[in-house]
Order: C-alpha cells, then sequence, then structure tokens
C-alpha cells in the first residue's frame, strides 16, 4: 500500500532551540548538549558505549570520546575530495569487540582525480599508544569510474546477527547523475550491493543470469541513497533523494527494481515531468515520500530507552530541510511524524548504548550533538 505525505511547511511549529531544548512540530522535546566540532563532517558510527568513530568529507577519520575528546586515526588511503564525493561511511563490523574490524567508503581514483569511484575497505583499527589502521583490504569498487563529482552514495549496512544478512555488507551505489545507468546490468551504479564481509559474492543473490557485475547486485533502480538501515524485524529500509522533490522511503527487498529514472515521484530538474510509480506497475512504489524536499541523509531505527515512546521509530537527518525527521509507523505503514529542527543542515544521526539520540550537522563547524529527554 503506498503511503503518500505531502508536507504542509505552513502548518509546522516553530522549533527555536531555546535553553538547549528543541521542541519538535508534535510536541516532542530533545535536549541537546554539543559534544564537539569537525570540518565537514559526513558519517559516524559507535565501536563501544564510550566512542565513536567520525568521517570528514575532507579525509580525516576520528575517534571521538564521549566527552568530545578527538584522536585522529592515521592510515586513511588517499581520498579524491570534491562537490559531493570525499571520506564517507564508517561502520564497525558486528564483531569489531573481537576482531577490530571497521569498514570505510570513500572517493577513490587511479588517473589522479579524472574519473573517480566510491571504495569501501576494511581495516583494523589498532589503538595501541597510536591510532591507526592497518591491514586494509579491499572490498568493492564502484563501477564504472567517472569524471562527475556528484551521486556517489557509498552508505554501508550490516545484516543482523540471527537472520539471513547476518555476515552480509549492503552498499549503496548512486547514479553517478547519470539516470540511465541505474536500469543498466553491466554498470554497478544506481544500486544496492551485497556481499560477504570480506567482500565475496554471495551465491543467492538474485540476478545470477545478468553478468558476473549484476551478481553483486541485490536492488536496481536507485538514484542517490544516503541512508540505509535495518530495522528490529531485519527489514532493510533506504531512503534516496528525488530529482526535483520526490525524496523516497523504500523497504528494499531482492530482486528488485524501484524504477529510477523512467518513474519518480519527483520531476526533472528542468521541469519535465517524470511519470510517477503508479504508472508502470513492475516497479516498486516508495513506502513513503516527500514533496517538497527534506534532502535525506542518515537513517537509524530507534531501539533506546532513553525515549521508550518513539521505539521502533526511524530517524532521517535532513540537508535541504534543516532537520531531524522522525518517522513512525501503522500497521508498519511508515508517516512523518515530527520534524525537530534548529535552523542547521542534519547530515547524520545515531543512538549510543544509553539511547540517546547523535547527529552530526553538515558543513564547516558541524557540531556533533547529543541529545537525551529533558528534565520536566
Amino acid at each position: 500500500m503506498r503511503m503518500v505525505f505531502l508536507i504542509l511547511l505552513l502548518n509546522l511549529a516553530s522549533n527555536a532551540w531555546a535553553n538547549n531544548v528543541v521542541t519538535g512540530s508534535a510536541g516532542g522535546r530533545l535536549e541537546g548538549k554539543v559534544v564537539s566540532e569537525f570540518d565537514s563532517p559526513w558519517a559516524m558510527s559507535f565501536i563501544d558505549s564510550k566512542n565513536l568513530l567520525v568521517t570528514t568529507k575532507t579525509g580525516k577519520l576520528w575517534l571521538v570520546n564521549t566527552s568530545g575528546r578527538q584522536s585522529l586515526v592515521s592510515g586513511v588511503p588517499k581520498v579524491f575530495a570534491g562537490g559531493q564525493g570525499g571520506l564517507g561511511d564508517v561502520v564497525p563490523h558486528p564483531n569489531f569487540l573481537k576482531n577490530n574490524l571497521i569498514y570505510i567508503s570513500y572517493i577513490n581514483s587511479d588517473n589522479l582525480g579524472k574519473t573517480r569511484y566510491a571504495s569501501v575497505i576494511r581495516a583494523t583499527l589498532e589503538r595501541s599508544d597510536k591510532l591507526y589502521l592497518k591491514n586494509i583490504e579491499p572490498i568493492w569498487d564502484q563501477t564504472p569510474a567517472r569524471s562527475g563529482k556528484g551521486h556517489f552514495s557509498h552508505r554501508i549496512a550490516f545484516g543482523l546477527d540471527g537472520t539471513k544478512h547476518a555476515g552480509k555488507i549492503f552498499i549503496t551505489s548512486g547514479d553517478r547523475q547519470e539516470q540511465t545507468p541505474a536500469q543498466k546490468w553491466d554498470m554497478a551504479l544506481g544500486k544496492i550491493i551485497r556481499l560477504n564481509d570480506n567482500g565475496a559474492v554471495p551465491t543467492d543473490n538474485p540476478f545470477q543470469d545478468k553478468g558476473n557485475l549484476a551478481k553483486t547486485f541485490w536492488t536496481v533502480g536507485h538514484r542517490n541513497a544516503l541512508g540505509l538501515a535495518f530495522s528490529k524485524n531485519g527489514e532493510l529500509w533506504a531512503h534516496e533523494m528525488g530529482p526535483r522533490h520526490g525524496d523516497e522511503l523504500n523497504l528494499i527487498v531482492g530482486g528488485k527494481n524501484y524504477g529510477w529514472p523512467i518513474v519518480s515521484e519527483g520531476n526533472h530538474y528542468s521541469g519535465v515531468k517524470i511519470p510517477n510509480h503508479e504508472t508502470r506497475s513492475e516497479f516498486i512504489v516508495p513506502k513513503l515520500y516527500w514533496v517538497p524536499t527534506v534532502a535525506p541523509s542518515g537513517l537509524i531505527f530507534y531501539e533506546g530507552d532513553e525515549f521508550s515512546e518513539w521505539k521502533g521509530d526511524a530517524f532521517i537527518g535532513g540537508l535541504k530541510s534543516k532537520a531531524l525527521v522522525r518517522i513512525g509507523f501503522n500497521n508498519e505503514q511508515p508517516f512523518e511524524a515530527e520534524r525537530f529542527s534548529w535552523s542547521k543542515r542534519v547530515r547524520e544521526v545515531e543512538m549510543d548504548h544509553d539511547g540517546a539520540i547523535w547527529v552530526l550537522e553538515d558543513g564547516p563547524g558541524g557540531r556533533l550533538i547529543r541529545f537525551t529527554k529533558p528534565n520536566e
């Protein structure tokens, strides 16, 4: 069943940050504490209860404790930063506390930046007297390299233990602003990739008869997916930016085609209309879409105790919308429940071991903020 949510900006409540408290459009309240600050942060992940890793677009990887102390991690591969690309996602292996493995995405080049592509590596995070990456191994390269500097996507998520996706890594691969590759079997652009944790191709991936490259694909027909996460019940969800409006939240099902660029709930920037999903029954309809755009980035499913009333909800960072967006579910159908806004672009969102919600603001001077429930 299709869920349509048209955002009426005139109905949004005022969300001023007053006395460190942000009030949401539905009356929810978050008390924020600025923990640290970075130059154009892009992603973060907790590796234990006291420490998280933060990437910055320019190519630096930081270990940050929950008090805000930053320590630079050396050994990061050369990053070709520019446009929308740079150092990207960072995700610990599910057994990180035993193996110290982390996975990093970044923009790579074989010809000094003339053409670029996203790469994913895994490495051991050495935490002794110095912090550095060692035993770096390639996991995936985005094929083919292109000259453009946009729509890399390169978000990473691991399948949950105890599910059919345990030990599997999922990677979003954008269409590189070229549109048509999203429907091509010989280009790993506009796809969601599924691999074993060592980069090998699982034999149960769906597209076994479309060529060797297509064997890495889990789904096709995506534009620029900057959020990827599993819900508690093992469902994989992704959101992606639409062209001119029409951002999507999708339930990701292996072997399916999500329609880009043939269908969309938005239109081309030129104003040229794009047929919507309901015109083509072979394509998967988004569970939720936005007109006007929210420009989503980052995605989590909340299962903490700090905001127990929000268990099972999703949170999305909003760039254009300058908001943290809470997504509720009604009979498994998502809807926008609330926006929290303090006039900053929100690049990333995570949850810590105590259930606090952490966000990274976008751009120079992007703040790392920890949100908890205000004392009543």
